[in-house]
């Protein structure tokens, strides 16, 4: 079920290509509508297992983390840049979620685990490049971003082990997150939504980047460690890299060229079964 969270990864990559198609757009505003109306999808399609779902617990404040996620990675964003914002937050997604996995379930982190992410965030430093400002503000926001998606996908991967559907605990994730940002939504503005454009792309990112997304990545974590599938999660820069270069006729330097070669190498270290990478090893 690795391929399940590849997959995920590949559909997040494809929302910033998809979100030029509306533009003009608050960032913010379209964070917003694509939380609001992926939770909503969830909801509608897991509705018969809702009752299901444990009371109380950690969902809420998982739900609280989804939609705090996206504020502190936009806000990040703005104070230190896309390409440092992005490098940190989702960077040190895998790192987090490697840390509080063992905190709070005694998995210790295997040492080519460790390895393979550490090559995987470099390559993905490397591949996004320096640009922007350096600041400590910014970083410490992305930092807790990146500690924020930890702990919700943690917080799924652990509701989950305990036999409960996956699409039922995303459901409740992102519908806790889609009422918090409904007022986001409203405040940033909705008048784009009733464009063509705006309407498809907020849509698209919804239903398929998000909702969609989201199933496939729970039921991964259904049999995949969360550290790492929060490792493979970084295929989202690198599928989005090549869409940039497909699509929308970017180029890579040769240095974003070697980043994206590192990071698809170490990604497919980390996919790899314990024991061909153990032979591999010792050939």
């Amino acid at each position: 079920m690795k391929f399940a969270v590849v997959a995920a990864a590949v559909l997040w990559g494809t929302a910033g290509t998809v979100g030029m198609l509306a533009a003009g757009v608050d960032p913010v505003s379209l964070a917003a509508a694509r939380l609001v109306l992926g939770g909503l999808v969830l909801v509608v399609a897991a509705r018969r297992l809702l009752p299901r779902l444990p009371r109380g617990g950690m969902l809420p404040l998982a739900a609280l983390a989804v939609a705090a996620y996206q504020l502190c990675f936009f806000a990040a964003v703005g104070r230190t840049g896309v390409a440092v914002g992005t490098v940190v937050a989702i960077g040190s997604g895998p790192v987090f979620t490697g840390l509080l996995s063992w905190l709070l379930d005694g998995r210790v982190p295997s040492g080519r685990w460790a390895a393979a992410t550490a090559a995987a965030v470099a390559g993905c430093a490397v591949l996004t490049g320096g640009g922007g400002q350096v600041r400590l503000d910014g970083v410490l926001l992305a930092l807790l971003g990146g500690l924020l998606y930890a702990f919700y996908a943690v917080t799924a991967a652990r509701v989950i082990a305990t036999g409960v559907p996956s699409d039922a605990v995303m459901a409740a994730m992102f519908g806790g997150a889609a009422v918090v940002m409904l007022p986001v939504l409203l405040w940033t503005g909705t008048a784009w939504l009733a464009e063509p454009r705006g309407l498809l792309t907020a849509v698209y990112l919804g239903c398929v980047s998000t909702a969609l997304a989201y199933v496939l990545y729970g039921r991964g974590l259904r049999v995949t460690p969360v550290a790492t599938a929060a490792t493979l999660a970084l295929a989202e820069p690198a599928v989005a890299a090549l869409l940039g270069v497909v699509v929308l006729g970017e180029r890579l330097t040769l240095v974003s060229a070697c980043g994206l070669a590192l990071l698809g190498a170490s990604l497919v270290v980390v996919a790899l079964p314990e024991r061909v990478a153990a032979l591999g090893s010792s050939a």
